[in-house]
């Protein structure tokens, strides 16, 4: 476990600390209202150990000056919104440019880098609050959101909820890099992968959405059943020598349909364990970390390309400028309500 008052610290004029919540079955993860980060995610195993399965930082100071997207939220918008403007009731917005031409994860300062308002902890839960002004990376209205940690058995819960002052875009998910051998342990090419998706979501070589779906047929994304991540991940279809970073459209999905029931979407095992993702979110990000560059990690262990996993259950991908894809506006009077379970067996 890591020393929580390494995380003791003022930032942003905030005060920022680590939270640590163990569901009764022993389930424990360490949470920091800095980007509102899971640190550490520890898994009980039948021998008693304990093995931390997502990647990070031992200090918050290293987390400050390594800011790569572990495992946070990111906002308002994750992913890419094509070349940094949209429109919205008639009205265009320009948003920060931080990948080429185009906008990423919220731009150059998202919810992954700011300090959330932590509302309640009780041993097994965490909620915290982000005030998101308006004008924010140039996005139009106040946003309010909670983001809720509950580790339930084996589960780790993730809720969302949101609420807008203004007809504003949103695009919430939790980046957290999972090697369920174990954070630091090698590569995930001995993980297998499956996901319960017939259709996909082609992108362009800028990783920009062409506006449709595909059947993944005959294709590298057939990933209905379980596919050793070895076999595909250096295919051409994907980054060659990077790794994956593409999206599934989920069973169900519908354009006026932005939320859906609770469904499995993907399944993850690697070193004797198996983790589920369910959600209520139309589409699965399926990012290979292709961009981690030799950061040394928590354990000492050097991280490197393809040395995790994001399972990032979102919208459908800059879904903003396409009518196909299911709704990302959100309204004064609404409310964005949306679910994520990483569940161990």
């Amino acid at each position: 476990m890591i020393n929580e008052k390494s995380f003791d610290k003022l930032v942003q004029g905030k005060q920022v600390g680590l939270y640590t919540i163990e569901s009764t079955t022993g389930l424990k993860a360490q949470i920091t209202n800095y980007g509102a980060k899971i640190v550490t995610l520890y898994v009980p195993q039948s021998d008693g150990n304990m093995v931390d399965v997502v990647l990070g930082f031992k200090t918050l100071d290293e987390w400050l000056a390594q800011e790569v997207y572990f495992n946070g939220i990111n906002g308002r918008v994750a992913g890419r919104i094509s070349y940094a403007q949209a429109e919205i009731d008639g009205e265009l917005y320009h948003f920060t440019q931080n990948s080429g031409e185009h906008t990423l994860h919220g731009g150059t300062h998202g919810f992954n880098d700011k300090v959330w308002d932590v509302q309640e902890v009780t041993a097994n839960s965490i909620s915290l609050h982000y005030l998101s002004p308006d004008g924010e990376e140039g996005f139009p209205g106040n946003m309010h959101v909670v983001v809720r940690y509950v580790v339930e058995g084996n589960d780790l819960n993730i809720y969302y909820d949101a609420n807008t002052d203004q007809p504003t875009i949103i695009n919430l998910t939790n980046h957290a890099y999972f090697n369920i051998k174990g954070e630091g342990n090698g590569t995930i090419h001995d993980h297998t992968l499956q996901v319960m998706a017939d259709e996909y979501i082609p992108y362009d070589d800028k990783a920009v959405p062409l506006g449709n779906v595909a059947t993944v047929d005959h294709t590298p994304m057939d990933m209905r059943d379980p596919v050793l991540i070895a076999d595909r991940i250096d295919l051409p279809f994907f980054a060659s020598g990077l790794g994956i970073d593409n999206g599934w459209a989920l069973p169900g999905w519908d354009k006026h349909t932005e939320k859906q029931p609770l469904q499995l979407a993907a399944i993850l095992e690697g070193g004797g364990r198996t983790m589920e993702t369910w959600t209520t979110f139309p589409c699965m990000q399926v990012y290979s970390g292709n961009y981690v560059e030799k950061h040394v990690g928590k354990s000492g262990q050097t991280y490197d390309v393809q040395c995790a996993i994001c399972l990032e259950a979102e919208m459908f991908p800059d879904v903003i400028h396409y009518p196909l894809f299911p709704n990302t506006i959100l309204r004064p009077g609404e409310e964005w309500l949306h679910t994520t379970v990483y569940r161990f067996l």
